[in-house]
């Protein structure tokens, strides 16, 4: 089981493994996981703030069930201490780039970690 695992984890990888001597393949790769993470970010958002309305129903809606208001109270709680991390991560990262003087105009300039070959 172990040895198909890995062949076929080869044989996907192999045509990235092969192009990896060109710089402009790398590149791509950087932007489409930029682009990625661009959706990710507030898709994250978006569901931890469901979670605690989905939390905030259940609450509501128990009327004297106490362990069906414990569970809708739980989800609350960790509702708010996830928008509270992922807005606490964006405050630092805020606070990182205005005390090393970072642009905040869109994200890593790609072509200065990854310059194209032959192009100046």
């Amino acid at each position: 089981m172990k040895k198909a695992v890995i062949t076929s984890l080869l044989v996907a990888g192999l045509p990235f493994i092969a192009n990896a001597q060109e710089l402009g393949n790398i590149r791509d790769i950087v932007l489409a996981l930029r682009s990625i993470i661009d959706i990710l970010i507030p898709l994250v958002f978006a569901l931890a703030i469901l979670y605690f309305f989905w939390g905030l129903a259940q609450f509501i809606l128990a009327a004297g069930d106490e362990s069906a208001a414990a569970s809708g109270r739980s989800k609350m709680i960790w509702g708010v201490v996830a928008i509270a991390v992922m807005a606490s991560v964006w405050g630092l990262v805020y606070f990182l780039q205005d005390a090393f003087e970072i642009r905040r105009e869109g994200a890593i300039d790609v072509d200065v970690l990854i310059p194209r070959g032959g192009q100046n």
